[in-house]
């Protein structure tokens, strides 16, 4: 797809796949906010290659061909959205290896309900 529309440098490509058939959804210019669990999956780092592909390299110098490629990796990504106004009570961040947490919450704090 990007190839064909001579797309040349990160974005994001969403499909939905059900029984074996790939429907497109969308095509975003840009990365997404759930571009880290990519990066987790595959062991890029996606933010430095849309850099330097900007600036001029190209994916064979990165050593970023599709068929180089692979899932080193399983990630998940989870949002949690507040329905109603309230205070976080309390708040423990999951660890160990493998584990990132990308957050600003804590305990006592007061998000937004249109935050998440």
């Amino acid at each position: 797809l990007a190839r064909t529309c001579k797309y040349r440098n990160a974005g994001t490509f969403e499909f939905l796949v059900s029984g074996g058939q790939a429907a497109f959804i969308e095509g975003n210019p840009r990365l997404q906010v759930e571009h880290t669990v990519t990066e987790e999956a595959v062991g890029i780092d996606i933010v430095q290659a849309q850099i330097l592909i900007a600036s001029g390299k190209t994916l064979e110098e990165l050593d970023l061909k599709q068929d180089c490629l692979a899932v080193k990796a399983y990630a998940i990504q989870a949002r949690v959205n507040m329905l109603a106004a309230g205070q976080i009570a309390a708040y423990r961040e999951p660890a160990g290896k493998g584990v990132r947490v990308d957050s600003c919450c804590f305990a006592g704090c007061k998000p937004w309900t249109s935050y998440d």
